[in-house]
């Protein structure tokens, strides 16, 4: 069902299965505020539905369900279907990392009294928008000896929250006559995270005060923040928005909400199906998909040979069939329309919160630079599926050709000879600390999922 309001079939039952279905991801959300915590909670789910590590596996057959992970930051989950892997796979993909603010390798520093950490951004921000917002830190420190340190201060009502301050209004009149880019520099975007000093022989500090705490507390010395990943995030849980409670507002929609009705559609999938089917949730899309975590790595392929392998079968043919007979939705986010900033969209080739999962034929920016055009061929398969399945969905660009654009990992897995198009859900605020989608359409992609995975 094309470009139509979706919540006009839902009511009764139905209804109760949408709003339970959201209730659950706002549970993963909250939760998953950093690529590892959303991998530890999807391999939490893979495995209470009968998934296994492909280290367990010395040989596969049909109806197997298996998951890799590299590197604590992406996974992969299969089902292995009746046909053999070189005839082609299913895959959905979708990255689990989100725009945010990272400590430098040597944060902690002590200026005019107060505690600070140093930050270095990541991903495309408006830098204003993280600004006097409840903050929380999450990820690890790893020491020398390879203990492993996990940190998660911020969530919990009991735990103290961090900060970025700003100039106050009566000061500000230099300040707020910069543009948006500049009114708060990355330089500035410092976390306060004490003031206390410490009363050492004849001096005082606050930075060795916070030094004592993280070594009471948490057993590291200020130099194992070389060997740290910690990630600066909105503190607090994912809740409903409006009256109605028709929306989901939270931090990471872009990409998390495609990554858990991805995998939520792997996971519910009851039968064993004809074709491989695949679940890729992957890294650093926000900062070009690069390394060895993100879409560019060799180790989607890398794991694909390997099961080719425990078939029985492998050769690089093989491997190189499955790829050129593969189909893919590159299952991320797009821009929906907000009705207080109209101006930058193309109106009727743009997504509408409410209508179903969505559709980029191609995304890019202004001449389809860095874009994955995707085949019509393909895309008429896909509205038989979706027609046939009753969903709703919709097709869209990211805002008129001159304003800006945006990309995902389509055109990286189609340059693998894939069929591949972006599909995914409508989001307002996009990047922002508080994003928010439609109950609906998390719903409805969830389902679009399922009916792609078994059909396509």
């Amino acid at each position: 069902m094309y470009n139509k309001n979706a919540w006009e079939k839902y009511e009764n039952d139905s209804m109760d299965e949408l709003m339970h279905f959201n209730d659950e991801y706002k549970q993963f959300i909250s939760y998953g505020k950093t690529e590892r915590l959303v991998v530890k909670e999807s391999i939490e789910l893979l495995e209470k539905h009968g998934f296994k590590p492909i280290e367990a596996f010395k040989s596969i057959k049909a109806g197997d369900k298996i998951y890799a992970i590299n590197r604590n930051k992406n996974v992969m989950a299969f089902i292995i279907g009746k046909n053999k892997i070189e005839s082609g796979i299913n895959v959905l993909g979708a990255h689990i990392d989100s725009p945010r603010i990272d400590l430098k390798q040597n944060p902690l520093y002590e200026s005019y009294d107060f505690a600070l950490l140093d930050t270095h951004y990541y991903g495309g921000i408006k830098k204003y928008q993280w600004v006097t917002i409840p903050l929380a830190l999450h990820g690890v420190v790893v020491k020398k000896d390879g203990q492993v340190i996990d940190i998660n201060v911020g969530e919990d009502e009991s735990d103290p929250i961090f900060c970025i301050t700003d100039l106050l209004i009566h000061l500000s009149a230099d300040q707020l006559s910069k543009p948006a880019n500049k009114v708060v520099e990355g330089e500035n975007l410092d976390v306060t995270v004490g003031s206390i000093p410490l009363k050492e022989k004849d001096k005082a500090s606050v930075k060795q005060n916070i030094l004592k705490i993280l070594k009471e507390k948490y057993n590291f010395e200020e130099e194992d923040f070389i060997s740290a990943e910690i990630e600066v995030v909105p503190a607090g849980k994912a809740r409903d928005l409006g009256f109605d409670r028709s929306m989901v507002a939270g931090y990471g929609h872009d990409d998390r909400v495609c990554a858990y009705t991805s995998l939520r559609a792997l996971l519910d999938i009851k039968e064993i199906p004809n074709k491989t089917l695949c679940c890729a949730l992957v890294d650093k899309e926000e900062v070009g998909s690069i390394g060895a975590t993100g879409a560019q790595s060799n180790y989607f392929t890398n794991v694909l040979a390997e099961l080719i392998n425990l078939e029985g079968n492998f050769n690089d043919l093989a491997l190189r069939r499955c790829l050129s007979n593969s189909n893919m939705l590159s299952s991320d986010v797009s821009a929906g329309v907000d009705p207080l900033y109209v101006g930058v969209n193309e109106l009727k080739n743009s997504a509408y919160l409410g209508n179903g999962i969505v559709f980029n034929k191609y995304t890019g920016s202004r001449g389809k630079g860095g874009c994955n055009d995707a085949n019509p061929e393909y895309i008429a398969k896909l509205r038989k599926i979706l027609d046939d399945n009753k969903i709703n969905y919709q097709t869209a660009e990211l805002g008129k050709v001159d304003q800006g654009g945006g990309g995902t990992i389509a055109y990286i897995l189609s340059n693998l000879n894939m069929n591949v198009i972006d599909a995914g859900i409508a989001v307002l605020s996009m990047h922002a600390p508080l994003e928010v989608v439609s109950k609906v359409d998390v719903y409805e992609a969830y389902k679009a999922y399922i009916a792609f995975l078994l059909n396509a």
